[in-house]
């Protein structure tokens, strides 16, 4: 059976990123791998020792995967996607909501629509979006 996992993109700040959703879901960070610590880290600029090469974060039976960009092309930023929380109920989904838009940018606020008790938009301090909703 196959398994989805979100992998996200940052650009220099993963290591920040992972340790506030650390806390957000109260997960645990199974991996958090920097350059300078992988065996390849003579492929890449000394510059770029600091940056993570691979990151896991575990919570509520979920993995979060992610790291820093490595590529040479300019940082593209996070688009394209949303990452979306399906939580047990509206307590839950408001704490998650309020704790991700901390610093960040509400885009729909948290509200009862036609499909859920609780659904609402956001983009995190990290550029992530992100959808949280209690059905």
């Amino acid at each position: 059976m196959a398994r989805l996992f979100a992998y996200m993109l940052f650009d220099g700040d993963c290591a920040s990123a992972m340790s506030f959703y650390q806390k957000v879901f109260a997960g645990r960070i199974e991996a958090l791998t920097t350059v300078g610590e992988s065996p390849m880290a003579s492929q890449f600029p000394p510059s770029s020792a600091h940056r993570v090469i691979h990151a896991s974060l575990s919570f509520d039976g979920n993995t979060l995967m992610a790291s820093d960009w490595m590529a040479p092309e300019p940082y593209p930023g996070i688009m394209g996607t949303r990452f979306t929380l399906a939580c047990g109920s509206v307590e839950e989904a408001t704490r998650l909501f309020t704790e991700l838009s901390e610093a960040g940018k509400v885009q729909m606020p948290l509200q009862k629509t036609s499909w859920a008790k609780a659904f609402g938009m956001l983009e995190d301090r990290y550029g992530a979006p992100w959808q949280v909703m209690a059905q």
